[in-house]
Parts: structure tokens; C-alpha cells; sequence
């Protein structure tokens, strides 16, 4: 196990001719704390498994370095760094057993017969694999062979990292839960630093215990499930965490508190009015509610979800969410809304505007 520090880490993939490299990871700060279990959570494109293969040796940054337990290891290879890493899609030897496959890792380095035997079996009877030991990889289906995957990466013991690339996307939905929940628990019971791979906020969110949400080759937040729904530092981490998203909204700043389409509003983060840029306020749908006295707006969509409602808004040509219990009535005449103060947000240029921030 090891804690793993990126310093000023960034990387480009080689340009055509004649044109500026584009950066696929822009400068990363980042500890990774030794033992702990973190997600990196993303859409497509935004640098999360570039950033998993530099920490593996699979890819050598651009600049930056890399530090595993103080040491340097920015140009060591991948047999040097001992890291396990489980891939998006199966990598087995269809040839083998599924017992031979789990085996190979560790007999490869030498380790007794009789251990083999003990830490195959602790990782079969984890993955639900134990019936299937003497049958050949290729007989499984897709979702069999990618528990083989990531048997092989949990097998072995002196690692310094465990890391998964989106490992799950082959299972089946029902399995999803089931495996996710394995991984937390092998987590709890070895503590080997886990870094997990997902563009699946639900995934990220029941893995790890703390979330890096990556946007276009950066890092925008590091933080625990609740600070991230709670406290967006990004716009971006409020859109993409939640289900609906966080509402983001055009406003000015009138002493300190937002204004809103002509109406003024309160937050308990009041910030100083910015003298240039972008200015948004942010709230989840959680926290709108209707209200006698408020913004006044149109009611455009209701979508009954069983124990709840998202109810969609407009206001000058402005939609909002709202998320409301199942049993809450809704306004048939002049809806009006109000936003909760405790939870309502103002950001500059899609960033957090804290209080008393210029």
C-alpha cells in the first residue's frame, strides 16, 4: 500500500502535424491517502482513464511528477510500480481455469502452492466463483469472465494500489449492486488503496469515501459524497452529481445577496458582487418549494417517479426542477416558488463564490 502524490502532473497525446498538442489532463494536485478508497467520477472524454494509466505506468505524463510513499517513480515502469489494475473489458486466458486464471498472478511471482490455493479460494468464494474453479474461462459468459478480471486484480497481496476502469460495465444490472458491495467490503477488511473508475454517480457515490470529479482534463472537486451534494464547488459537480441535477441560474448580486429575474432572494453564503464575470445561483431541486408568496411560475411537466414528483418550472423563459414527495399537492391556480435560503448558492465564472469573495 502506498500513498500516491500528484505534483503538477499534466499530459497530451501526440498532435497531428503542424498542430498544438491539446491537453487530455490538464495540472493535477492530488494525494491519494494510503488505504483509502476513492472514485474518479466523469463524463466521457474528461480525462479520468488517462489519468488512472499514468498512476500504472501505462502512460508517462507530459510533465509533472509521481510519488508513491515519498519515492519518485515518474519513469518507472509498470512492473516496478505493483499495481493491480482491473480494465473496462475482461482480459482472461480463455484456455485456462477459472482457478489457473485467478492463479496466474500469483504463482508468476513465485508465491507456495498451498498459498495459492488459500487466496484463490478467499477470492472465488468473494466473487461467487468457487462452483466454477475447474471450468475454462471460455465457457463463461461476458459478465463471468469480467469477475475473473477482477479476481485477478484483488488476488494478490503486496500491492500499492488496486485500481478499476470502469469494471463493471460488462455485468449484468442486477449483479452491478452485489459486486459494488464486495469491493467495499474487501476494501474495509485489506485497506489497500482502491481507485475506482466511473462515469456512474451512483457507483462512485457507494464505492468511495471520497469522490474526484474530473471536467474536461481537471480536477473541479475532491470531497465526500454529502460535501459534494451539499456544496458543489463547480457548477459542473452540481449538474453532474443528482438526479435531477442542481438548477443553475442567471442572477446579479444586489449587497450581497443574489437577485433572480427582478427577484431579490436570500442566501446564507452571501457574497461581495463580483466586477466582472459570469454570476449563477445554484439550487437543488430538493430544496424548491412551492410557496404562497414567491416567484410566480408556470408549471410545464410533472413526472410522478413513485415516492416522489419532479416537477418542472418556468419563469422568464427559465426552467427549474423541483423534486417534491409523492403525497405533496401541487398549486392549481397562480404556482408560486420559493428557494431555501440554507441551500442556495452564487458562483462567478461556474465556481463556488464564497463568503465575502470579490
Amino acid at each position: 500500500m502506498a500513498r500516491i502524490d500528484f505534483n503538477n502532473v499534466k499530459h497530451a497525446y501526440p498532435p497531428p502535424p503542424g498542430q498544438a498538442p491539446v491537453y487530455a489532463l490538464k495540472e493535477v494536485n492530488q494525494v491519494w491517502e494510503d488505504g483509502g478508497a476513492y472514485a474518479l467520477l466523469g463524463p466521457s472524454g474528461c480525462g479520468k482513464t488517462t489519468l488512472l494509466n499514468i498512476i500504472s505506468g501505462l502512460l508517462m505524463p507530459s510533465a509533472g511528477s509521481i510519488l508513491f510513499d515519498g519515492r519518485e517513480v515518474t519513469q518507472l515502469p509498470t512492473t516496478e510500480r505493483h499495481i493491480a489494475q482491473v480494465f473496462q473489458f475482461p482480459v482472461v486466458y480463455d484456455t485456462m481455469t477459472v482457478f489457473d486464471n485467478l492463479a496466474f498472478p500469483l504463482r508468476n511471482r513465485g508465491m507456495s502452492e498451498a498459498r495459492v490455493n488459500e487466496r484463490v479460494g478467499e477470492i472465488a468464494k468473494m466473487l461467487d466463483l468457487t462452483d466454477r474453479l475447474q471450468q475454462r474461462a471460455a465457457g463463461l459468459t461476458a459478465d463471468g469472465k469480467q469477475k475473473i478480471s477482477l479476481g485477478r486484480g484483488l488476488v494478490r497481496e503486496a500491492v500499492n494500489a488496486i485500481l478499476f476502469d470502469e469494471p463493471l460495465t460488462v455485468i449484468d444490472p442486477h449483479l452491478k449492486w452485489q459486486l459494488r458491495s464486495k469491493l467495499k467490503e474487501l476494501h474495509q477488511q485489506i485497506g489497500v488503496t482502491m481507485i475506482y473508475v466511473t462515469h456512474d454517480q451512483v457507483e462512485a457515490l457507494t464505492f468511495a469515501d471520497k469522490v474526484v470529479v474530473m471536467h474536461d482534463g481537471s480536477v473541479v472537486q475532491v470531497g465526500t459524497p454529502v460535501e459534494l451534494f451539499n456544496r458543489p464547488r463547480h457548477t459542473f459537480v452540481g449538474y453532474f452529481i443528482g438526479s435531477p441535477g442542481m438548477n443553475v441560474l442567471p442572477c446579479s448580486v444586489d449587497n450581497g445577496q443574489p437577485v433572480f429575474a427582478n427577484n431579490l432572494l436570500y442566501s446564507g453564503y452571501p457574497a461581495i458582487a463580483a466586477s466582472s464575470g459570469k454570476l449563477e445561483i445554484g439550487i437543488r431541486p430538493e430544496f424548491v418549494r412551492f410557496s404562497d408568496d414567491g416567484i410566480p411560475v408556470v408549471i410545464e411537466k410533472v413526472e410522478d417517479l413513485g415516492r416522489y414528483q419532479i416537477v418542472t418550472v418556468s419563469h422568464a423563459e427559465t426552467q427549474i426542477k423541483m423534486l417534491i414527495s409523492e403525497d405533496q399537492p401541487i398549486p392549481a391556480e397562480s404556482p408560486k416558488i420559493e428557494f431555501d435560503p440554507a441551500n442556495l448558492l452564487v458562483y462567478r465564472d461556474n465556481w463556488l463564490m464564497e463568503a465575502g469573495s470579490a
